[in-house]
């Protein structure tokens, strides 16, 4: 069975990747949807009957993956797509964000992601595709997003040696790196601190951020290592490779 495994999935770009290749894959015969909040997995499940399937869950609860895995074995499926979207993030400079969102942020981007890729794997064939959600955040340290910005960091790093070590089995991997998106993110990242002003202007629509990511990942064989959405983030990638890093964190301070 050819499926599709996203991670996230209950809202964001986790869900706008299972509508994209619901509509776009015909191929693909379940899409796979993993969240915590149920109730918005069976909401998505009810739009496309018979080609969604709910694992809910929560990644930071050590059963989960194991659970996914099994499934997997049981229905000798091959993943075609694995879309890790599963994420999120607290403003606040040191000492102003809790212990647990601290390790929440880095169990939740870093270590389950990498858990549920390694997983996942085994179950992954030539032309098979990893698309891992980062955030332009990768590129540069942030300032009262300090952690966020690392496990961004992180992802990034991690999908580029993941692309070179699976190139000689035909599977691609893609870091999306988008600016600011339409999403609830800055609700729950707001707790403690607001968004710069700055990154409402630069706010980028959901569809288009999932659009460019699957156009990038199968735009070749093997795909683009990095899709950045929009001529504003591509600059900022262009500009923090140029400039040095303590100029470019004035435009924090």
């Amino acid at each position: 069975m050819k499926i599709a495994l996203i991670s996230g999935a209950s809202s964001g770009m986790g869900r706008e990747l299972a509508i994209q290749i619901a509509y776009r894959f015909p191929s693909i015969e379940e899409i796979w949807i993993n969240a915590r909040r149920e109730e918005r997995l069976r909401s998505l499940e009810r739009e496309f009957p018979g080609r969604i399937r709910v694992f809910p869950g929560d990644l930071l609860d050590p059963e989960t993956i194991p659970k996914l895995t099994k499934a997997l074995i049981k229905a000798q499926a091959t993943v075609c797509i694995l879309g890790n979207a599963a994420g999120f993030g607290k403003l606040g400079r040191a000492g102003e964000i809790s212990p647990a969102d601290l390790q929440g942020m880095i169990t939740l981007n870093c270590t389950a992601l990498t858990q549920l890729t390694e997983a996942v794997l085994p179950f992954m064939k030539k032309k098979s595709r990893i698309i891992h959600f980062a955030s332009a955040a990768a590129f540069l340290p942030q300032p009262g997003f300090a952690v966020y910005a690392a496990t961004k960091s992180y992802v990034l790093s991690y999908s580029l040696a993941l692309r070179r070590e699976l190139a000689d089995r035909g599977i691609a991997v893609t870091a999306v790196c988008p600016g600011p998106v339409d999403t609830e993110f800055f609700s729950i990242a707001e707790e403690h601190a607001p968004a710069p002003a700055y990154k409402r202007f630069f706010m980028t629509k959901t569809e288009r951020v999932v659009s460019k990511a699957l156009f990038d990942a199968f735009s070749s064989p093997s795909g683009k290592a990095v899709s950045v959405p929009g001529a504003a983030m591509k600059a900022v990638r262009i500009f923090t490779k140029l400039l040095p890093w303590e100029l470019c964190l004035h435009f924090y301070d």
